[in-house]
């Protein structure tokens, strides 16, 4: 008979949500990532949102899946948005 290996795992952490973080201490990103690397980098963190700094590294404010995903099916989209046109977008 041959013996049976087995993994112990972690069990995979809760992702991270923008509920009550309203001084934005999520996962850092430029203004100038499009809007699939965002998707990209919040799915590879396990995170439902990212803070978007400008250039100074000064926080202007946060995305979400849901909404980055809402804007990547609608019919407005095009590869060339940046997460600075979608912050501009709700103001």
């Amino acid at each position: 008979m041959t013996p049976v290996r087995t993994q112990h795992r972690m069990p995979d952490p809760a992702p991270v949500t923008a509920d009550g973080d309203v001084e934005g201490h999520g996962p850092r990103v430029w203004d100038d990532m499009t809007v699939e690397v965002a998707l990209a980098v919040m799915a590879g963190a396990r995170v439902e949102y990212l803070t978007v700094c400008d250039e100074d590294d000064r926080s202007t404010g946060l995305v979400t899946r849901v909404r980055l995903a809402g804007l990547r099916d609608s019919s407005a989209y095009t590869d060339r948005i940046r997460l600075r046109d979608v912050l501009a977008l709700s103001h």
